[in-house]
């Protein structure tokens, strides 16, 4: 027999005045945790002396237990292996008739479900993952981080292991606040800024924040489904607008501002989330004329924003901001990994405020020793660097992509060069089933992603987007040629 439990500590206190000898405590004790479920068949139980020390008994009254236990058929003892749970426990009464275990669903009112969203399960061996913008690991300068996370440990352990404010750790506020000042073109100050746990807490926050329910909130027609499903939680009234390759569709927008009261309207301008077209100068100025006039929020996710490949990075909708009516999110996770949970708020001091109070409630505060150590390496010019030599070989990967689509697929895809982003968003011919194209790329050992999962309505759309930065040539070129071959098996 083999045990799951490698170490097993038996927390029942014990009456030494209770009527009941103490051997027939610890034996009620240990049946009562094999039927529900704590101890399974199989599990080894300590040793008779091991127990008697944990409860501070004499040893005789744990043998005394143990082979009340064993008489009822609870355990099983061997010479050489030890003392294990029965694999058939006895039935003691009508009403302990079998091991409970512990309940599934909770005995009350669970309230309101959550929605099932996709998620970034990772994927059996073997499979490349080409679905989406996902930062390529093996770029991360790992030992300057880590070295410097051990220092933030070693120096600042005082500053960053007790309770900090929940508006992230000074340090870093100042250093963001002068990354956005510096290259996105903001005007802002600690005040302005609000550190996250990514952009999904910072979508969480905003909506609470911003939306009652009935309010109306505008989203691209395709796009970040988990941010739809936030605004939904919170009873907004979700309307879609159309898009093009210039953006969100402002003159639409208009016609809705002009007949009902708009609460926000949520986009991503600088690589529209699925498609990487960029909102176009006249349909930017458009939207914040608009906001200022109506008084509705633009909630601005510009969440790749150093992945911009030709000519210069478009500036923020933030950056033009007078009328203070955009909010403005930002992340890390895109430059550098998922796994440093490290987004940010922009927005009037004001709204910071009430945003701040809110993530006190429910997170109390951020990482604050992930939070020093992202502040040094943007102080010390580390993630810059990072974020140029990613840059470089994000777009060198663009273009083998490309190159391997044209050989492969030819005519069966039909896409722009997207000057930045991460990812390729390519129409398939009309004798092509996307969604049926997906399914058996994955057969192939490839995943993809189809316009049908971006889209508002869920209805189908003839797209498929291809991520490249994550991975290198080679990989690429095996990824389009598991393309090939799915393509072949549905046509």
């Amino acid at each position: 027999m083999t045990s799951p439990v490698k170490t097993w500590e038996f927390t029942l206190p014990l009456d030494p005045a209770a009527t009941e000898p103490l051997f027939l405590q610890i034996a009620r004790g240990i049946s009562g945790d094999i039927e529900r479920g704590r101890l399974t068949a199989g599990s080894r139980l300590p040793g008779t002396r091991r127990l008697a020390a944990q409860l501070e008994v004499h040893r005789n009254t744990v043998v005394a237990a143990y082979a009340e236990l064993i008489a009822e058929g609870w355990l099983a003892a061997t010479r050489a292996s030890g003392t294990f749970v029965a694999d058939v426990t006895p039935m003691r009464s009508q009403a302990r008739r079998v091991p409970r275990a512990r309940a599934r669903t909770p005995g009350f009112d669970p309230g309101r479900p959550g929605e099932h969203l996709p998620t970034a399960d990772p994927l059996a061996d073997g499979v490349l993952q080409m679905g989406g913008g996902i930062a390529d690991l093996r770029l991360l300068p790992l030992a300057t981080i880590g070295r410097r996370y051990r220092q933030v440990l070693q120096r600042n352990a005082a500053d960053v292991l007790g309770y900090g404010h929940a508006q992230g750790h000074p340090r870093l506020l100042s250093a963001l606040a002068a990354m956005l000042n510096d290259r996105r073109g903001l005007a802002i100050d600690n005040t302005q800024i609000l550190v996250t746990q990514g952009t999904q807490m910072a979508l969480d926050l905003v909506a609470n924040t911003l939306v009652t329910p009935g309010d109306i909130v505008l989203v691209e027609a395709l796009g970040y489904a988990p941010a739809w499903a936030v605004f939904r939680r919170y009873g907004a009234q979700i309307m879609t607008v159309a898009l093009d390759d210039q953006g969100i569709d402002t003159d639409e927008i208009a016609r809705i501002a002009a007949t009902r009261r708009i609460r926000a309207v949520y986009t991503t301008p600088h690589h529209q989330y699925p498609t990487t077209s960029i909102m176009s100068p006249a349909r930017r100025l458009a939207l914040l004329t608009l906001a200022a006039e109506h008084r509705f929020a633009i909630i601005e996710d510009d969440y790749d924003h150093e992945f911009h490949y030709d000519g210069q990075p478009v500036l923020p909708l933030a950056s033009r901001d007078t009328q203070a009516v955009v909010v403005y999110l930002g992340t890390l996770a895109k430059l550098l990994a998922p796994g440093f949970r490290i987004g940010y708020i922009v927005a009037p001091s004001a709204l910071i405020d009430r945003l701040t109070a809110y993530r006190l409630m429910v997170d109390r505060q951020g990482d604050l020793p992930l939070q020093l150590t992202i502040a040094g390496l943007l102080e010390d010019g580390t993630i810059a660097r990072h974020a140029r030599r990613a840059r470089k070989v994000y777009a060198a990967r663009r273009d083998w992509l490309i190159a391997s689509l044209q050989r492969a697929l030819g005519s069966a895809v039909a896409y722009a060069r997207p000057p930045g982003g991460m990812a390729i968003w390519t129409g398939v011919a009309t004798d092509i089933d996307a969604d049926a194209w997906v399914t058996a790329a994955l057969a192939q050992n490839v995943a993809i992603r189809a316009g049908r999962s971006y889209a508002y309505d869920g209805h189908y759309r003839p797209y498929i987007r291809l991520g490249f930065a994550s991975l290198d040539e080679q990989e690429l070129a095996l990824g389009v040629r598991r393309l090939a071959r799915a393509l072949k098996q549905i046509r």
